[in-house]
Parts: C-alpha cells; structure tokens; sequence
C-alpha cells in the first residue's frame, strides 16, 4: 500500500526533509516522492510498503510534524485542520481498501495514545456517512464547539490542531493555472467543474490566488481518475476558461500519477502541459525504482 500524507510546511525546508527521514527511518518504507508549495504551505509524501511498516511510518510522520509545526504561527491558502493533516492509506496490490481501513483505525488510535492529537477518521475508514467525505471532516473539525474525534478529546492539540486518517483508492493531485492573477476566473471554473456544483464526477476544485507566482490555480483533486481522467478535466477547464477570457497556462502534479491517466491523455492527443515533468513522477515507475533499490540492498 502506499500513504500520501499531506503536512501544514511547505516553506521550512528541514522540517519537510526531517518528516520524510522519519518515515524513510522505518525498515521496509520507501518515499516515492516529495513536494511542497510555499503558498500553500503544504507539503505532500507518499510512501510505500507492506501495512505494519506503512502504519509505523505513518505515525512517526505525524509525530515529527507535531514536534516541528506550530499552527498558532501557520498562514496559507490551503485548507488544514492539523500540522499532520490529512493521512489516507491507499491499497496498491494484494491489498483491498477495507484492509486500509483498517490500518487507519490502528494508526488513529496510535496517533493519539502517542501524541495526544484527536483523530477524524474519513473516506473509506469512516464510523458514519457524515465523515465520508474530507470537506466536511475540515469543515466540522474547523468550527465551534469542537466535534467529538473518533480518537481523543474535544478539543484540538494547542499547537498541532488535529488530524484526519483515511482509506481511499488512488487520487490524482492536480492542479492548472492561469496565464494570470485572475483569481475570480479560477473560482468560476473550480465552481463549475466541481462534482458537488453539478459538475465533472470525482472532481473536488478550488479556485486560488498564488502571490509567489502572480497567478490563479485551479487546485484539484481527481478522486477517481477512471470515471473523470485528468485530460477529461483540462478540456473542460480550457472551454470555460474561453468563455471567461482567460488563457490557462500550465499543470502541475502534486505526488505521483498512474500511468492510465497519462496514456489516456496521449490517446486523446491532449497535452496537459505538466511541469518540471519526468519519469520519477509517474506511480508505476517510482515503484519499480523503490522495488529494484529495495533487491540490491
């Protein structure tokens, strides 16, 4: 399975590598791939392994960005409730999701015992339907009174908020950017495309601003990219982005993409205009280098 845990530091660049040196500390964990974003201030890991290792990695992360990451001092425009902020465990192969889940409930429990963190379980690893969903774990987890965690107190750790652990199948991070600033633009096509406005199925969207760049960012997440593959999306986004105007400029990924979604995207003969893209971005071959590194060792 693999973990693509997402961390509230996309600036501090010590504290990022001494989260992912924690988890690559643990025997049998390899980390696939690392990125942050300034603007953001988040930063993303994926690791990958058999599920004891994955679990203890999982909560070695969390603990490292509990001992670095103050949230009492933390600015961004991503969402967060946590400095370990969102942990999802994804089945790779010879593994089924409620596998996963259950994974997410030993490593909740651990998350707490250990650091005192509470603990929303979503997604597939979810107690009630209400918690299915990511936005509305932030959402509640965001709000006044504190809502009781699956794991711990009402009441969030003074500097490390809490975390949400999940199940989920492979989700493809994605984001497009305009040419420009026009930040209006970007949340009329994230509003547009967007499953819960009616939109494309599997597609979560914001529209933001990124000062560090002076443009505008349709931040995705594709949680199914065999229903709604990425190349289904840039054509969508280039339609309404006409309409508005606008021009978009580029891709990026954040973390890793199966190999499917890109040979659909070159089967339709659409260029998603990835940046600083290589070899080492694509899942399958990240975990053939981690599988080869892993035999001469």
């Amino acid at each position: 399975m693999e973990c693509v845990a997402n961390f509230s530091e996309g600036r501090d660049r010590r504290t990022i590598e001494a989260i992912a040196a924690a988890v690559a500390g643990v025997p049998g964990v390899g980390v696939l791939d690392w990125s942050a974003d300034a603007d953001h201030h988040r930063s993303v890991i994926t690791f990958a392994g058999r599920p004891e290792a994955i679990g203890e990695a999982a909560v070695v992360a969390v603990g490292e960005a509990v001992a670095r990451i103050d949230l009492t001092r933390h600015t961004g425009v991503h969402p967060r409730i946590g400095a370990a902020d969102v942990v999802p465990f994804v089945p790779l192969r010879g593994i089924t999701l409620v596998e996963c889940a259950w994974l997410a409930h030993a490593v909740g429990a651990e998350i707490w015992n250990r650091y005192s963190v509470p603990v929303f379980l979503y997604d597939a690893a979810a107690q009630s339907e209400s918690r299915r969903n990511l936005a509305n774990v932030r959402k509640a987890a965001a709000g006044s009174p504190f809502p009781v965690p699956d794991f711990g107190e009402l009441a969030p750790h003074p500097t490390a908020g809490a975390v949400a652990v999940g199940a989920r199948k492979i989700l493809i991070a994605w984001n497009v950017f305009l040419a420009d600033g026009n930040v209006a633009a970007a949340k009329e096509i994230a509003r547009r495309i967007r499953q819960a406005n009616g939109g494309l199925a599997c597609v979560r969207a914001l529209g933001l601003y990124l000062a560090g760049r002076g443009q505008a960012q349709i931040s995705m997440n594709l949680t199914d990219y065999t229903v709604t593959p990425p190349h289904v999306v840039w054509e969508a986004i280039g339609r309404i982005a006409a309409e508005l105007g606008v021009e978009v400029a580029t891709s990026e990924l954040i973390g890793l993409i199966p190999e499917a979604a890109l040979a659909a995207a070159a089967a339709g003969g659409v260029d998603l205009r990835i940046e600083d893209f290589s070899p080492d971005r694509v899942l399958e071959s990240r975990l053939r280098t981690i599988a080869m590194e892993s035999s001469t060792d």
